[in-house]
């Protein structure tokens, strides 16, 4: 059985700001954590529920946050952008 992808309104509101090339590097990523949902490295602290995937576009570091819940197999795909402020502004 397969895991289901659901974004949150974050998610969708960044991704829809991305450019062609790196929203389909984003989809890959997608992918590749629907596959197998525990590739992400679990974050500590108030993110604890979170886990990350980074992978690399145009030679900067992406993140994708996402959480999972294993119940009922669904994963969602909370926030996606570069290194740089992803944590304090996933905070937020």
């Amino acid at each position: 059985m397969s895991w289901q992808i659901r974004q949150t309104r974050r998610f969708a509101r960044t991704y829809k700001k991305l450019q062609d090339n790196v929203a389909l590097e984003v989809d890959l990523a997608v992918v590749e954590v629907a596959k197998n949902p525990d590739i992400g490295e679990k974050k500590k602290g108030d993110l604890a529920e979170l886990k990350v995937f980074k992978f690399r576009c145009l030679g900067q570091l992406y993140l994708l946050g996402y959480t999972c819940d294993d119940s009922i197999r669904l994963i969602y795909l909370e926030a996606v952008g570069p290194h740089e402020n992803f944590y304090r502004d996933l905070k937020r």
